[in-house]
């Protein structure tokens, strides 16, 4: 609901409410090679609730399409769980601690130092020392139903693996909408299988979002 706690992810636990200021980019690119994506690639999800189909806006947001993307084929997201869903709100998901334990779930992200192709500008780009990614914000598309959205600490450059599944329009989640410092740049939408997204959204809690039972991601392959 509108004023609903921002979704979040972090390697340590931060202060609420930090001001999102601008920020020059963190992580360095390298030429690399140069065939871009001609559409917009669709990629199955398997959970152990059923399959969805999302597509990634590799035309509008390639950098943050791209890391996603490169976890998704790397088999960074098999075998994680949904940690926090929160009916009438958005589903949550991507950290690895659900899956490999060393750490409070929704804290985890990506090893650090990798890298990943663009897709849309087809150079090579590395993920900071704790893996967090750069804002992109590229394109204003809106937190609507069903779209994917990036998760963050709330400091500028804070993502990484976590994103999340709107299942009620958060504009206010939106880095062009001004009533709240939540800056969460949409990425992705799902195209098939909300059917899904409302199973598990029903497996949710309000408030902590604590899942009634394990929700696994089995696989994401290419459509």
């Amino acid at each position: 609901k509108e004023g609903a706690p921002s979704p979040t992810s972090s390697h340590a636990p931060l202060p609420p409410n930090i001001p999102h200021t601008p920020s020059p980019p963190l992580y360095s690119a390298t030429p690399a090679a140069t065939e871009t994506m001609s559409k917009n690639p669709v990629y199955v999800c398997e959970t152990s609730e059923g399959k969805f189909s999302v597509e990634l806006f590799v035309d509008k947001m390639p950098y943050t399409a791209s890391n996603w993307i490169d976890l998704a084929e790397t088999g960074f997201y098999n075998g994680i769980l949904f940690h926090r869903v929160i009916p009438g709100f958005m589903l949550q998901f991507g950290c690895p601690y659900t899956k490999t334990g060393g750490g409070r779930p929704g804290t985890g992200g990506p090893p650090g130092n990798t890298t990943f192709k663009n897709l849309g500008d087809g150079k090579e780009y590395k993920r900071a020392s704790d893996g967090r990614v750069n804002d992109e914000f590229a394109a204003k598309i809106s937190n609507e139903v069903g779209t994917l959205s990036m998760a963050n600490t709330g400091r500028p450059n804070s993502g990484g693996s976590q994103f999340f599944i709107n299942v009620k329009h958060n504009s206010f989640l939106d880095f062009f909408d001004d009533r709240t410092q939540s800056k969460h740049p949409v990425f992705g939408k799902v195209v098939d299988g909300m059917g899904v997204i409302e199973k598990i959204e029903s497996l949710g809690s309000p408030g902590a979002g604590t899942p009634k039972k394990p929700i696994k991601m089995v696989s994401i392959k290419k459509a």
